[in-house]
């Protein structure tokens, strides 16, 4: 498969590309500085260099024509202000959705967050966050031509990854290793069962890939 990753230059999405690279998949991640190609490279992806918060939509759509699945993993950042929750979290990946429409490419997977909700209430920069993901969910809940699936991961650590998760529409709260959401978009990324579901993950009593076939199709 040839996957393009937004946001390839992020946490998640470093741990994403290596494992698509070592089981033999073709990567592109894309980025918005051009001196982060090398970490890319080193990852096994191709660097891409565009910057999604001034991109065009063909823009977009040229990086992903020739693409089997894309994944929109970009995100402002905890030390960003509400105006780039809006910016990168919210309109990034809405232009992504509408270009992979544009491109031709059905399969999307998109890195949401717990909570995220496009009538959460509040003013803090948190909440600007989750209303601008819950706001973007919506949109690309809404594209029929996408087979996407949303998954929504729960308190991220750098802790090393078990390979047991809990995967499901509703888990409630709790941590999850960036090592275990990158192994299991890994494995949603060609499970076109689970197309137009919305899931949460955090870490629990199943191995990724019969976490992934037990939600397939529900």
């Amino acid at each position: 498969m040839r996957i393009v990753i937004a946001g390839g230059h992020g946490q998640i999405a470093l741990r994403l590309e290596r494992l698509l690279a070592a089981r033999g998949d073709e990567v592109a991640g894309i980025i918005r500085k051009a001196e982060q190609a090398d970490d890319l490279r080193e990852a096994g992806a191709e660097p891409v260099v565009l910057d999604l918060e001034s991109a065009s939509v063909d823009e977009v759509a040229d990086r992903l024509r020739g693409a089997d699945a894309a994944v929109f993993a970009a995100g402002a950042g905890p030390g960003s202000g509400s105006a780039r929750k809006e910016t990168v979290d919210k309109a990034a990946a809405v232009l992504f959705a509408d270009a992979a429409v544009k491109a031709g490419v059905r399969r999307l997977v998109v890195v949401s967050s717990m909570g995220a909700d496009p009538r959460h209430e509040g003013d803090e920069i948190f909440d600007v966050y989750l209303r601008a993901k819950g706001e973007a969910d919506a949109y690309v809940r809404g594209l029929n031509a996408l087979d996407w699936t949303i998954l929504r991961p729960g308190q991220l650590t750098d802790d090393a990854g078990t390979g047991l998760v809990r995967l499901e529409a509703r888990t409630g709260r709790g941590p999850i290793p960036r090592d275990d959401v990158a192994a299991v978009l890994a494995e949603l990324v060609d499970t076109a069962a689970t197309a137009g579901l919305t899931l949460e993950l955090i870490s629990g009593p199943a191995p990724v890939s019969v976490a992934v076939k037990s939600v397939a199709g529900n």
